[in-house]
């Protein structure tokens, strides 16, 4: 068996959960850490028990010690970062969003095909497994005629905000807001069972210092309609719903799906309405949500392939290009949109 050996670039809480589902497979073997700074990379190294230590990314991309880069940085340097990586010739598993914008994400696409090396958006929500079931068993509803999805989650760092302290998650600048922090887990699984959609038509709440607060955002697809609702500023615990001709699923949470419910279409017969209760057709989780992302991570590697086949290179273009016309609609714009 062979260990992929890893270098993490980004020391925050997300890194600390994927390292933990890192170590859940045999093959995950965490070898390097870089950060801007020699104390937090030691303090981090500590932590975790990491033998190598980096303050220059370019000196860890260009390590023969590393093979794979996981980078869990602000969003805005996500693209520069992993080109970097790549042009070493390191694969490099970016956490979500992939990019700032669609014109960042075909930039590192391309540079991934050009020096045939992985690339994979860290999106936990399609690689869980109950996201699975939910792809083999959509087939069950028939006409597919509606997908509603909800992620509201009020930020701990919005008490501040309203205290005039601005904190990361709200400053453009970083290219952060509602729609790529937490939007983007409504978005993406809608891109991944049903493809582009042909209309896009967004609202929602700008905060002043220029990101979206929240927003609530309708599509219109050839034989379907789907909304999305997603906040910082609010909560909700509204679940997703897929709805078919023939009945629906009924997914507890999006980010992170614990249990699925198939409901079929009530029916008539001889006067009479039929009533079919639901069925839990999910499963519990036998690993941390993040393990999963690593294990696919790997496998793709192992297999000698170059792309994930669910969260694949269309599905990241084709979100980031969704979430540009929702900012654009809403007025939110990033430093890194004139680049």
């Amino acid at each position: 068996m062979k260990k992929i050996r890893f270098g993490v670039v980004g020391t925050n809480n997300i890194t600390d959960r994927v390292i933990a589902g890192g170590l859940e497979d045999e093959r995950f073997e965490l070898v390097a850490v870089c950060s801007r700074t020699r104390e937090r990379a030691e303090e981090f190294a500590a932590k975790h028990n990491i033998p190598h230590i980096f303050t220059s990314l370019e000196e860890m991309a260009e390590s023969p010690l590393v093979d794979a880069i996981y980078i869990a940085t602000p969003n805005y340097v996500h693209a520069a970062q992993s080109i970097l990586c790549m042009n070493r010739g390191k694969h490099v598993l970016c956490e979500k969003p992939l990019a700032s914008n669609a014109r960042e994400a075909s930039e590192m696409i391309a540079t991934a095909r050009k020096n045939n090396v992985l690339l994979m958006e860290a999106m936990i929500s399609t690689l869980n497994p109950n996201f699975a079931i939910v792809r083999e068993e959509i087939k069950r509803l028939g006409t597919i005629r509606r997908y509603f999805s909800s992620y509201c989650q009020y930020s701990s760092r919005y008490d501040k905000f309203k205290e005039g302290t601005i904190l990361n998650a709200f400053k453009p600048e970083l290219s952060n807001g509602a729609v790529m922090d937490i939007g983007i887990y409504t978005i993406y699984p809608m891109i991944t069972l049903f493809g582009r959609p042909e209309k896009i038509e967004a609202q929602g709440i700008k905060l002043h210092t220029g990101v979206d607060g929240q927003g609530a955002v309708n599509f219109q697809y050839k034989d379907m309609n789907a909304t999305v609702l997603y906040s910082k500023i609010a909560n909700s615990a509204l679940p997703t719903e897929i709805e078919g001709e023939e009945g629906n699923l009924l997914l507890d949470k999006i980010h992170i799906t614990g249990k699925v419910d198939y409901i079929p279409r009530r029916k008539t017969e001889q006067g009479r309405e039929q009533d079919y209760s639901s069925t839990s057709i999910g499963r519990p989780l036998d690993h941390s949500e993040y393990y999963y992302e690593i294990k696919e991570f790997i496998d793709i590697l192992e297999r000698g392939e170059r792309e994930s086949a669910v969260n694949s290179h269309e599905n990241s273009l084709a979100t980031m290009e969704t979430i540009d016309e929702i900012r654009c609609q809403m007025g939110v714009h990033y430093p890194a949109d004139e680049a």
